[in-house]
């Protein structure tokens, strides 16, 4: 069989801000790195996040600082989450913003020239650094920038379909170039898995096509364990019209500076369904109405900016309820301000410009004149590859994963810009342990039977010409049947349905055939993904069936309410000796004692 061998210290599997960060600090720290993406660099999926990445710089509100941001994540997580990784994340996310500013780039200011920072759903105050609504764009350009001066070797538009072993020890992958199928081996004593998320899995997604489930499908093969696979992140506003645009995202910048949902009756339908935690005060225009936390009016906030679990099933209900707008969303509607702010439209145009042309070029809709139809749309998983929180290194030795690949930082749910900070603080700590762990290591042996099995594999579709069917109608099928049994809500009757129709779908994955040659081949391409889709949808599907209440991103319409004993339990999946998924139950370990103190403190106000 003929490939061609690439050796590094460390390879890096994705090319976002997980993955150019981990790069960078591995670069940084003496190791020689390579760097995989699955399209061309400066495409991954982190120039969707819009909004910006949340920091408790307290630039616009001294009151914040990283305590309540650790305690805003937990909360919005539902206590689910590893407190560790929360503690770490809200710890180090300002200075890996002034970090990211100090290497270029340009963020938005206040009047005295600091970065500037707006709200955002979940956190008790303004906080989330941004450039307008292009932040990760911003980001990846930044990173990039600095990132071509370390020396880095990049392959870009290459697939990963194997991850090789040496024992227990991850030293290497397998995959081939997506222009003309060429096989690559790359030889290296660490692996960091940066890959994004599993959104592709489900028909209505922000997500581009990338996001296939691939570092998690990796991980689990090799013998990783994935955690909290039930719990995936409808965002409240994707676009719903045209079709063809159908799930692309309206970032939550557009309620984070000011703009209102409403239903078809013309009603803010969110202040019909406030929690517990909030106290709900109408101005004298109901467009200027906001809720506030209990016992502080100080930390006020739109309803719009409720958690993202909260805003999407409350979407879905007014759709379902026929109140819903004619394409099948609701109205988002940022216009009102006009008539507020002298420039009123030049204002939206300056603080939000990407959603202004994004509906001006693809809807046809002026949004500084007309509300936006808007609806849920599968945006980002919360579980995934069960890391150590200090090291991001998996349950196998020399694999780690950054990003949202990984598990355990969002619990049940994840605020938004989060996601961005998650980025930098845990990629810089992937690529940091990565380096100190390959330095440590003998150098890696490659097993050319594994080799040879993965190429093997790899080719089965091509050898099945006139025999199989064709993968995108199983791939059309598996995308329905998740969107409409294992979406925003669920039910013990669907889920079990759904897991026996995806064993039907598994068999018809292994009889799937691509017709031509290796080169420029997308049905190729697609049988390979497929086997991971299956992978996730399967983790997901089981866990959503074990978890038997309503919490966060989960929600059962058969277990309305949280359970006080699933709220100290993770649910944890391996790959069996008999290739069979297996998942088990496991208590999360309680916090330290300060870090409770801050948990405590929070819940009183």
């Amino acid at each position: 069989m003929d490939y061609q061998t690439f050796e590094h210290d460390v390879l890096v599997i994705g090319a976002g801000g997980a993955g150019l960060r981990a790069a960078v600090e591995a670069s940084a720290a003496g190791a020689s790195v390579g760097l995989v993406c699955k399209s061309l660099l400066g495409k991954a999926h982190t120039v969707m996040a819009e909004g910006g990445m949340a920091a408790a710089l307290g630039n616009v509100d001294d009151r914040d600082n990283w305590e309540t941001h650790f305690a805003d994540t937990m909360r919005g997580g539902q206590y689910l989450n590893n407190w560790r990784m929360a503690e770490l994340h809200a710890r180090e996310a300002p200075d890996r913003v002034r970090e990211l500013e100090a290497w270029g780039a340009v963020f938005d200011r206040t009047r005295d020239g600091r970065i500037l920072q707006r709200n955002f759903g979940g956190h008790k105050y303004p906080r989330l650094a941004h450039v307008g609504d292009r932040t990760g764009l911003e980001m990846i350009r930044t990173l990039q920038d600095h990132g071509v001066h370390q020396g880095i070797d990049v392959h870009m538009e290459c697939t990963v379909v194997e991850l090789l072993k040496d024992g227990e020890r991850v030293v290497g992958a397998f995959g081939y170039d997506r222009e003309r199928g060429r096989f690559r081996v790359f030889r290296a004593n660490a692996v960091v898995l940066a890959s994004g998320g599993i959104g592709r899995a489900f028909k209505v997604t922000s997500n581009s096509w990338e996001y296939t489930g691939d570092g998690q499908s990796l991980a689990y093969r090799a013998g990783a364990e994935l955690i909290d696979m039930e719990f995936v992140q409808f965002h409240p506003t994707g676009m719903v019209w045209p079709p063809s645009v159908r799930g692309i995202l309206v970032t939550e910048g557009v309620r984070g500076e000011g703009g209102v949902l409403r239903n078809s009756e013309g009603r803010r339908f969110l202040f019909d369904d406030i929690p517990e935690l909030y106290r709900h005060q109408t101005a004298d225009s109901e467009e200027e109405g906001w809720i506030y936390t209990q016992g502080d009016k100080n930390a006020r906030r739109p309803p719009e900016l409720l958690t993202r679990d909260h805003v999407a099933r409350c979407i879905v209900r007014e759709i379902k309820e026929g109140r819903g707008s004619p394409h099948g969303g609701v109205f988002l509607d940022i216009a009102w301000i006009k008539s507020k702010l002298p420039n009123g439209a030049e204002h939206i145009r300056k603080k939000l410009p990407s959603m202004y042309h994004q509906f001006k070029q693809l809807a046809g809709i002026d949004i500084t004149e007309t509300p936006m139809e808007v609806g849920p749309t599968t945006h980002y998983v919360m579980g995934g590859v069960r890391v150590d929180a200090d090291s991001q290194m998996s349950t196998v030795p020399g694999l780690f994963a950054a990003g949202e690949v990984a598990g355990g930082l969002n619990g049940a749910n994840r605020l938004g810009g989060n996601s961005l900070s998650d980025l930098l603080v845990f990629g810089k700590r992937a690529g940091e342990y990565a380096a100190a762990f390959a330095r440590e290591q003998p150098a890696a042996a490659i097993d050319e039977g594994q080799v040879e099995a993965a190429a093997r594999t790899a080719l089965e579709p091509l050898d099945r010409q006139g025999s199989g069917e064709a993968p995108y109608q199983v791939q059309y099928e598996l995308q329905d049947l998740m969107q409409n049994q294992v979406g925003i809500v669920r039910n013990d009757g669907e889920l079990r349905g759904a897991l026996e129709a995806l064993q039907r779908l598994q068999e018809r994955v292994k009889r799937v055939e691509a017709q031509g040659n290796r080169e420029y081949n997308a049905g190729w391409h697609t049988a390979l993904d497929l086997r991971n889709l299956m992978t996730v949808a399967e983790a997901v599907t089981r866990s959503a069936i074990e978890r038997k209440e309503s919490r966060g991103a989960h929600f059962r319409e058969d277990h309305l309410g949280k359970d006080e004993e699933w709220g100290r339990t993770t649910l944890v999946i391996k790959q069996g000796d008999d290739g069979a998924m297996e998942l088990r139950r496991e208590t999360i370990p309680p916090p330290r004692e300060d870090l409770q103190r801050i948990i405590d403190e929070s819940q009183k106000t």
